[in-house]
């Protein structure tokens, strides 16, 4: 869970926009195909507890990118196995072990200002977890999209808890499908790096 403050660059859209979820691939697809083609490992870090509403996002999403089976996607975090403050160290030290450096896509849950509720906000670099709620965990990520979910700066815990679930599942959808477009878009632009399969 993380705390939203200033927007660095990136880009920021509503859950209402129909178009939320385009917007958000074609941006990934334009800053990613460079760095990840499809002979390259692309992670999604999909951080968060199923036990709070608020804090489902990351969960949610993963659990809907497995159902999509993208192309070239690896998926770390679901509602069945959730990576949280316990197990993100060791999952992350699991990833080093592996050959190749893979390009992540941290995905979580944020708190922030009454105005900014509801929007997905990505940018590049890392994530800073566990921000919202106090807790010192390692920045992770190559780039990172979080949602804002709820208003910061009282009671946080209470707060996730008292999160709408339908807010939760629409950015879910929308994060899941912005993701899918790029691992479909680059396995269509780098055939020749087997698409079709999963690592």
């Amino acid at each position: 869970m993380g705390l939203f403050t200033a927007m660095p660059k990136g880009l920021r859209v509503s859950v209402d926009d129909a178009l939320a979820a385009q917007k958000l691939g074609h941006s990934l697809w334009h800053d990613i195909r460079h760095l990840a083609p499809a002979s390259h490992r692309l992670v999604a870090l999909c951080i968060g507890s199923d036990r709070s509403t608020g804090d489902a996002l990351g969960p949610l999403t993963g659990s809907f990118l497995e159902e999509l089976a993208c192309p070239q996607l690896k998926v770390m975090g679901t509602l069945a196995q959730p990576v949280h403050a316990t197990n993100l160290e060791n999952m992350m030290a699991s990833l080093q072990t592996e050959p190749g450096k893979p390009c992540v896509i941290a995905i979580d849950a944020c708190l922030g200002r009454l105005e900014s509720v509801g929007k997905i906000a990505l940018s590049a670099g890392a994530l800073n977890p566990g921000a919202g709620v106090n807790k010192e965990l390692p920045p992770v990520g190559d780039y990172n999209i979080v949602g804002i979910v709820n208003v910061s700066g009282f009671m946080e815990h209470l707060v996730l808890q008292n999160t709408r679930l339908h807010l939760v599942y629409r950015m879910a959808n929308i994060i899941a499908d912005a993701i899918a477009t790029l691992c479909y878009r680059l396995a269509t632009s780098y055939p020749a790096a087997g698409q079709g399969t999963r690592p």
